[in-house]
């Protein structure tokens, strides 16, 4: 697909570690072009450069840098805003947003758990996107639909999980997960965890996490799963290791299983979006893989890489994912999700 000219796009939250990971991967990005940053009070009326304390190892476009941060007020010069506000302040403003007429594809929590809001991977459930029809946020037009919408994707670990289990969800049924994460120091943002705590150290508790890894997959797959998850923070910069067991509906031999995982292609890949993965799903034979340092940027940094798939005791069958939690479980993830609307038409 081809767009002639690109479409203009806000970040909110622009200064925090999310909004930086969406400015680096939209500064050159084909489709979308930035003409806003917003954030908070303190940052509001600053040059970007000034304001947000630039920590990517990606150099910053010096257009970019010079442009000077707006309010989080819905008056942007732009169609879509990508939201990487904190969740204290994300629900109202990213509904002002919508009111308003903006598209607002979120990466907060605030949301996803709405009953006409897409809690979209789209690899996994465009079909989703269908839930924004039922939405009623910004004016109306001539046809009687609404310009406003808000769309979310999920937390940084369950995109990881749920990518593994879609393809065994639809080739076998599963019924129950067991789940026990490894989570990268970036998903706290930044400065982040003190280096007092997370060196020499392994901490088992992630506030509000496990809630979420036990929910939100069942509204992505659409089907009842019973999820048991247990959150860890360790010294990893990117990319969350996730061991899973599963219990599945049908049975399945390993090889069915990793032929699943391996042949498992979806929309995004039909679409050739941007930043879709040529192959969403990496199974590595090795023993000793995966690991977040040497495939956490497989595919764009956007694919799942899953390893180690043998015999469970308790259930059925058990093995490791590893995905990289602030590209594919956050910003990237939230562009593609802007992506396949605008490939479908939904935003002009």
């Amino acid at each position: 697909m081809h767009v002639e000219k690109k479409i203009p796009v806000g970040i909110l939250g622009a200064t925090g570690s999310v909004g930086q990971k969406f400015v680096e991967l939209l500064q050159n990005h084909p489709w979308f072009e930035i003409t806003a940053l917003a954030a908070s009070e303190r940052s509001a009326g600053k040059k970007y450069r000034e304001a947000a304390g630039w920590f990517s190892g990606v150099p910053l476009d010096p257009k970019i840098a010079d442009m000077i941060v707006s309010d989080c007020t819905p008056t942007l010069p732009c169609r879509i805003v990508f939201s990487g506000l904190d969740a204290s302040v994300a629900g109202e403003i990213e509904t002002n947003f919508a009111t308003e007429g903006y598209v607002v594809v979120s990466n907060s929590k605030n949301h996803r758990m709405d009953t006409d809001v897409p809690l979209l991977v789209p690899d996994v459930n465009p079909e989703q996107l269908d839930l924004v029809k039922t939405q009623s946020y910004g004016p109306s037009t001539s046809s009687g639909s609404t310009t406003g919408m808000i769309i979310t994707n999920p937390n940084c670990t369950t995109v990881g999980l749920v990518m593994a289990l879609k393809p065994l969800v639809d080739a076998f049924g599963i019924e129950s997960v067991m789940v026990t994460t490894m989570q990268a120091l970036s998903g706290a943002g930044y400065p982040g965890v003190s280096s007092l705590d997370i060196i020499d150290n392994v901490i088992p508790f992630i506030g509000g996490e496990e809630a979420k890894m036990e929910t939100e997959p069942q509204k992505i797959l659409g089907v009842p799963l019973r999820i048991s998850a247990h959150c860890n923070r360790v010294a990893v910069i990117d990319g969350h290791t996730e061991c899973v067991s599963i219990k599945l509906s049908e049975t399945a031999t390993a090889e069915q299983i990793v032929n699943a995982w391996r042949s498992y292609r979806s929309v995004p890949q039909e679409l050739d979006l941007p930043m879709a993965p040529l192959q969403p799903i990496h199974y590595f034979d090795e023993e000793r893989y995966p690991q977040p340092r040497l495939h956490r940027m497989r595919d764009k940094g956007m694919a799942c890489s899953i390893g180690r798939l043998r015999p469970c005791n308790l259930f059925d069958w058990k093995f490791v994912l590893m995905s990289h939690n602030t590209i594919r479980g956050a910003a990237g993830g939230a562009i593609l999700n802007a992506e396949l609307m605008v490939a479908k038409n939904m935003i002009n």
